[in-house]
């Protein structure tokens, strides 16, 4: 028996420390490492059965090439070398008719890792030689992230450990018991010393439960409640003075802004009571130290970036930045870096080219602009399931001339639309370094067990492709090991190799003690970069579709994480499915009682992008005006073959393009009673695991 140190690559800010043992090359347990701080021995719901994930019968593990109908997911199997050189010939062609532009190479967030995932943007050495568009990835973050860098210089916050200090804990807009659970047990500890914790979210979430009071503005109002809450603190002189005049630059033109949102106004914008905003905002101007809590989901609207950028604000105003459990946690990517250029290899790339905005897909793929994309290379994403306006996805994926090369571990929707399918190892099978982007620990993930099948780390397979284009830059065939030794020096390499993990920040790390990276060192209430950005210098609020009356559409609908998927990651574990049933809308009982719906009923939920299938929930977890449901459900799962981002809008957010998943409005209308014949059976929604849930594949 041996143990072997490990990670979780998935799209969490935990990124847990675990421990894989091994017998007989078999890995016969997964267990979260008791030594590691942040990760104290547990994992989550969804990762607890991860080895059951390795071994399923729908993996996919060897080479397929279309057969059928784009969509139709019947393949047929090939050797690694048939389709590398189908791949590179391909590649090549599109490369010397349309110039390589014309590839796009489409990652997404299925891995995190710095060898093999996002972090270390994974084969970017090959799209650089290719002249590939640059993929943006921008589905989850890039606002929150630039709005807090106008305020503070970067969205790497406060050390999430120390809201164990803190006094009072906003949760703004997350749900940290569905997604990235670790964090809540240092607010538990500071609850225990009297702590009083606020959940602000349009949902009743699991941690709302939890919280001491809950708070439900209207989806996309969160900087005019940030407003209304400061002028509170003004209104009674609470401003930390001498922090503002020693660490701050803006604060007379802030102030002014804020003086614009008394508690009446804002209670009209966030459709909360006057009386909740002033009670809230006395116990922020009184409680030191203050921690928020703002993770992705909370900017995923119109106005993301402003939202973010005025949360990072109100500690600068308080002077909470100063002290251990005080400030704002966003996230704390930024503060680890390793050797980000010698794995980029940006060197390698001839001239500047032009960048694709991933939430963009259906628009880059049917608008065919000079050049048009005809090689679309995708890895670590399901768009067929993720992405906005999923109609118009599908559109551009069926286009014949469009050459889809799919990297993946499982038959996702995404995949059915390939040409060619290349077998993808999972964690347990590769070598990678990961971290996680709510915690403060670099790890570093040894392979436990030989790949199932045929199954090639990314790397590897990015290897095989140069290698069949016949490319002879030797940075493309570096080793996994070699990439990662280059990321963190030999020194730590070896250092993690036998301990798995270490912290790069002090302990009760503290930020900004010796200053600000913004431009002027210090906080920014007034930013010369956001105008010369085009942006408003001072930070505001900037209304969402959400919170804008539609007749036609009167419902706000927003989708945050399931917990029991990890966006459509474990969509088809059939125990993760059961746990999470068909799609479901929550809604409040006076709008199911103005459409004559109850609790079981199956309606169509709709706008103009489209409509989906779902269950109704009738209850007040959510607020008037607006229904919840959840996103990361298999097209293929469910019934009409949608899911929630039928409805979503492929448009930008207000700063750096970002996805807009939860400003989308929507009616809904009943299709089948609760007691009635066309309410369709718990078994029509699912394919099992096996061979129905499996590619077709046809005998060669």
């Amino acid at each position: 028996m041996t143990e072997f140190f490990g990670a979780c690559p998935l799209d969490c800010p935990d990124g847990c420390s675990w421990v894989v043992t091994v017998e007989d090359g078999v890995a016969t347990r997964l267990r979260g490492n008791r030594d590691h701080p942040y990760t104290a021995g547990a994992l989550c719901a969804k990762v607890n059965g991860y080895l059951d994930h390795v071994r399923a019968e729908d993996r996919i593990l060897y080479p397929m090439r279309r057969v059928g109908a784009k969509g139709a997911g019947k393949f047929e199997r090939i050797s690694w070398d048939e389709a590398t050189a189908e791949i590179a010939a391909k590649l090549h062609a599109v490369k010397d008719e349309f110039g390589g532009e014309a590839i796009w190479p489409f990652q997404g967030t299925g891995s995190l890792g710095y060898v093999q995932g996002l972090e270390g943007r994974a084969g970017q050495p090959l799209w650089n030689v290719l002249g590939a568009s640059v993929h943006e990835m921008t589905a989850c973050s890039v606002a929150g992230k630039l709005g807090a860098s106008y305020t503070t210089g970067t969205a790497a916050g406060m050390d999430p450990e120390t809201f164990a200090d803190s006094k009072l804990i906003l949760l703004w807009g997350t749900n940290p018991l569905t997604s990235g659970h670790h964090v809540f047990k240092f607010m538990r500890e500071a609850q225990k010393r009297g702590a009083y914790v606020v959940s602000i979210d349009p949902i009743k979430t699991r941690t709302a439960e939890r919280a001491d009071e809950w708070l439900a503005p209207l989806p996309g109002s969160d900087a005019a409640l940030a407003l209304g809450l400061l002028h509170v603190v003004l209104e009674l002189g609470a401003e930390d003075r001498e922090y503002i005049a020693r660490n701050t630059v803006g604060f007379d033109e802030f102030k002014e802004r804020i003086l614009q949102f008394s508690p009446q106004r804002v209670a009209e914008l966030t459709g909360l009571p006057e009386e909740r905003i002033r009670a809230l905002g006395e116990r922020l101007a009184t409680t030191r130290p203050t921690g928020i809590r703002c993770t992705q989901g909370m900017q995923r609207h119109a106005g993301g970036g402003a939202a973010l950028r005025m949360l990072y604000a109100i500690p600068g105003v308080t002077g909470d930045w100063q002290y251990p459990g005080g400030g704002a946690s966003y996230s704390t990517s930024g503060r680890f870096t390793p050797n980000f250029e010698g794995v980029y290899r940006d060197d390698l790339l001839q001239q500047p080219v032009r960048s694709l905005n991933m939430v963009r897909l259906a628009d880059e793929l049917l608008n065919q602009d000079d050049p048009p994309i005809r090689a679309l290379v995708v890895y670590q994403a399901n768009p067929m399931g993720s992405n906005p306006d999923q109609r118009r996805v599908r559109e551009g994926l069926m286009r014949e001339d469009l050459f889809t090369v799919v990297l993946e571990q499982f038959p996702t929707d995404t995949v059915d639309y390939a040409d060619i399918v290349l077998p993808a190892t999972m964690q347990t099978e590769h070598l990678d370094v990961n971290d996680g982007y709510g915690h403060s620990y670099v790890h570093l993930n040894r392979p436990a067990v030989a790949p199932r099948g045929e199954a090639k780390s990314t790397l590897e397979t990015f290897r095989r492709i140069a290698r069949a284009m016949d490319l002879d830059e030797p940075a493309l065939y570096a080793s996994d090991e070699e990439v990662a030794r280059t990321l963190l020096g030999d020194e730590l390499f070896e250092e993690l190799w036998e301990v798995g993990w270490k912290r790069y920040l002090p302990e009760r790390y503290v930020p900004f003690t010796d200053g600000f990276p913004t431009p002027s060192g210090k906080l920014e209430f007034y930013s010369e970069k956001a105008a010369e950005a085009g942006l408003d210098p001072i930070p505001g609020y900037t209304p969402s579709q959400a919170t804008a009356p539609d007749e036609q559409h009167p419902l706000a609908l927003i989708a945050p994480a399931s917990h029991w998927f990890l966006n459509t990651i474990f969509a088809n574990k059939p125990d993760l499915m059961a746990k999470a049933g068909g799609p479901r809308i929550t809604m409040h009982p006076d709008d199911a009682r103005e459409r004559g719906l109850t609790s079981g009923d199956t309606v169509r939920v709709f706008n103009a992008r489209g409509a989906f299938e779902a269950e109704v929930l009738v209850a007040d977890s959510v607020r008037q005006g607006v229904i919840a449901s959840t996103k990361g459900h298999w097209l293929k799962h469910v019934r009409g073959g949608a899911n929630v981002n039928a409805t979503t809008d492929e448009r930008d957010s207000d700063m750096g393009g970002g996805a807009v998943y939860h400003d989308n409005r929507v009616e809904v209308e009943r299709v089948g009673s609760v007691n009635g014949d066309d309410q369709p059976r718990d078994q029509a929604r699912f394919a099992p695991r096996g061979r129905a849930g499996a590619v077709q594949l046809r005998a060669r």
